[in-house]
């Protein structure tokens, strides 16, 4: 089994840092990102703040990060994800405490800014760039298992929070949340995480002049080759980060009850976990490109399937889920495959940034399209949408095809 010296301590095995990776993203994700899908309606009835503001704490914690993420990216490339991880459990616990204690609508979108340069430190992004410094080339299949593990986050974590909130009330649910943070995230990255060497950061190291595969392309064509890698992420990331907000509303809108809605919702995680370890089996006979090809055109087709209201909504959702389940996956390795792993982290910084503010104004965009095209509008641009993002996935395969012919 692979291990990695770090510059002090033991040595440190591959599975045991990408277990650890693993354990902590279930809890990032799942105390941050997945937290007001549970928490945002008893948080509105006990202080009677408007559900949007409520909601709304996530897109600006989401803003936060991306903002953050291109800093980020740099640190990590300089010295390392191990520091950026650990600051990133401490400010989501600092995030989540605030969170248990506010009092007023301003301290509790002051936690959530918190909590956003958290997971703009701790989620997949700086996750991915931390193995991608650690394994370099080598990193792809981490990166892949790193995703299975971030597939049960909603799983995990939501029963966890029903629980606590139902136990304990909303604050005491985030209390727990935070010292899970510093009492179990915490001491994963101080232990189990390599210390890496400090490297100078020359020039900017997110432009290679190099496109990896062993073809020398111009600075020009490199920057056009990330800027269709950030241009299908970030397309990526609408679609997703709209239908996780309003899939049940657009189910509901289509006659079917809230309890059936919430079954059909449940086939999205499994199709995800199941694309993924498919991917995992297979991905050494293949390109990360093709990877991104096969999630486009899945996310695609099942958006077309669900605006045709097509009589199995269930294959639609499942097509939608392995999309973005491989997603995850392409996210991570099409930029460490294409661009190598020298400025990777800074690499992965930058995409972020357009990403996660996509992410943060994506579901108010869907609820304005809800109010004025309806659920079957709104579905409707989805579907032109993912349609576009195969476009440009399509010219990204053309552009590679050229530079290596």
């Amino acid at each position: 089994m692979q291990t990695v010296e770090g510059l002090s301590g033991p040595t440190h095995r591959r599975g045991t840092v990408i277990t650890a990776l693993g354990i902590t993203q279930i809890l990032a994700w799942g105390s941050s990102y997945y937290l007001p899908a549970v928490l945002a309606k008893p948080i509105s009835a006990d202080t009677g703040w408007s559900l949007t503001w409520v909601v709304g704490g996530l897109s600006i914690g989401l803003l936060a990060a991306g903002l953050a993420s291109p800093y980020v990216g740099r640190i990590i490339e300089s010295r390392g994800g191990r520091p950026v991880l650990i600051t990133s459990a401490m400010l989501l616990a600092i995030g989540l405490f605030g969170l248990g204690f506010a009092q007023s609508l301003p301290v509790y979108i002051g936690a959530w800014i918190i909590m956003g340069l958290g997971m703009g430190a701790g989620l997949y992004d700086p996750a991915f760039a931390t193995l991608g410094r650690i394994y370099g080339t080598g990193a792809r299949r981490a990166i892949t298992t790193l995703t299975l593990f971030g597939g049960f986050a909603s799983t995990v974590c939501w029963p966890l929070s029903a629980f606590l909130t139902a136990e304990l009330g909303w604050r005491g649910a985030c209390l727990i949340y935070s010292g899970i943070q510093v009492g179990i995230s915490l001491p994963i990255y101080l232990f189990a995480l390599p210390r890496e060497g400090v490297r100078s950061l020359q020039g900017d190291r997110a432009l290679p002049a190099q496109i990896n595969e062993g073809t020398v392309g111009s600075g020009s064509k490199s920057a056009l080759l990330i800027g269709l890698v950030a241009t299908a992420l970030t397309i990526s990331a609408v679609i997703s980060s709209t239908m996780s907000v309003h899939m049940l509303t657009i189910l509901q809108s289509r006659g079917i009850a809230l309890a059936e809605a919430v079954t059909l919702g449940t086939l999205v995680g499994p199709a995800q976990v199941g694309a993924r370890f498919i991917e995992m089996l297979v991905a050494r006979y293949h390109h990360p490109i093709w990877t991104k090809v096969a999630s486009v055109s899945f996310v695609a087709a099942g958006m077309l399937f669900f605006w045709a209201g097509l009589p199995i909504i269930s294959v639609a959702l499942m097509l939608y889920g392995a999309g973005i389940g491989l997603e995850s996956i392409a996210r991570g390795t099409l930029p460490l495959a294409m661009f190598g792993p020298d400025g990777y982290a800074a690499l992965m910084g930058k995409l972020a940034l357009p990403s996660l503010i996509a992410q943060a104004a994506a579901p108010s965009i869907g609820a304005v399209l809800i109010e004025t095209l309806g659920s079957s509008g709104t579905l409707g641009t989805l579907a032109i949408t993912a349609l576009l993002n195969l476009l440009v996935v399509a010219s990204l395969v053309g552009m590679r095809w050229r530079m290596r012919h």
